[in-house]
């Protein structure tokens, strides 16, 4: 199947020619620039900021009984995105869940070095787990959520915490993830065939990832590229959603096979038609937009 239409269109919209040096503080500020009013937004019942293990986060909930948790790791390369930027993802999942829904506001690159992130993912879910009736969760699910760089913090940080003996995370549902910051074009198939033409960029990874890795994160650490981690066994149950035409996505794919093999319960979807960041920028469009009805599906089987 081509690339969707709607996306193709967009695609063709946007400005062309070669790109200068990445300024994270421009590309923040144009990201914010498109985040609409209040008003415009999904509604959620309650929707407050505040702090849980010491990192601001947003809650959203439909409901204020007790139940189960999501917590939710946005994208951006771990240089962009925010509370603000991911706000529609949160507020979809709220609703298509029924749970409640902490998005984390976690520390970024280049201004805070590797592994602030995933420190700050620890810290939110181990205050959850200590004092459940802080945020309402019930004991039950607590599902980690995460897009692109989001991806690798809700895995990683899920396996960290079955490292240190703390098995509460029931489910981790992956948005074409980024999973191995080795970018070796033999490696993944993907990284060749969607090189050009689909959004992201295999010549782009490497300049968005820089701000990451200068910032004393190392490729062959999996808390870095969770793939290359020895051991997946005892992880929580997985679904992981790619891109057809995203260079991401086979390492996406590859790391499902590897769940299965260590004998982690996973679901995966291909997505055709689409590119990376397809929940992001297109879930309006039905066939992208079930991805939040998936994902409760998933996080309501327990087993």
């Amino acid at each position: 199947m081509p690339l969707h239409p709607t996306i193709a269109d967009r695609l063709a919209s946007l400005p062309q020619g070669e790109p200068g040096p990445l300024d994270p503080a421009a590309m923040r500020a144009d990201e914010a620039s498109h985040v609409p009013p209040l008003d415009e937004r999904h509604p959620v019942a309650h929707v407050a900021d505040r702090t849980v293990g010491g990192v601001p986060v947003r809650v959203y909930a439909d409901s204020a009984e007790p139940g189960g948790v999501v917590v939710y790791f946005h994208g951006g390369a771990f240089f962009l995105g925010s509370l603000d930027t991911h706000d529609h993802i949160a507020r979809h999942l709220a609703t298509a869940t029924g749970l409640r829904v902490v998005s984390v506001g976690y520390r970024l690159a280049p201004e805070h070095a590797f592994p602030a992130a995933l420190e700050d993912a620890a810290s939110v879910l181990t205050a959850i787990i200590d004092d459940p009736t802080d945020l309402g969760w019930d004991g039950g699910t607590l599902a980690v959520v995460g897009d692109s760089a989001g991806g690798t913090i809700a895995t990683a940080v899920a396996a960290d915490l079955h490292d240190r003996g703390i098995d509460r995370i029931t489910h981790q549902v992956l948005y074409y993830p980024a999973l191995d910051f080795d970018l070796d074009l033999d490696r993944y198939p993907s990284l060749t065939e969607n090189a050009v033409g689909y959004g992201l960029e295999t010549a782009g990874m490497a300049p968005f990832n820089q701000f990451y890795l200068d910032s004393g994160a190392d490729v062959r650490d999996p808390r870095v590229s969770p793939i290359k981690r020895a051991d997946l066994a005892g992880l929580p149950a997985a679904l992981i959603l790619t891109g057809e035409f995203d260079p991401m996505r086979d390492e996406g794919e590859t790391y499902a096979v590897r769940l299965r093999e260590a004998g982690v319960r996973v679901e995966q979807e291909r997505y055709v038609g689409a590119g990376h960041g397809f929940v992001q920028h297109f879930f309006w469009l039905p066939e992208f937009g079930r991805a939040f009805a998936q994902t409760a599906d998933f996080v309501r089987d327990a087993r």
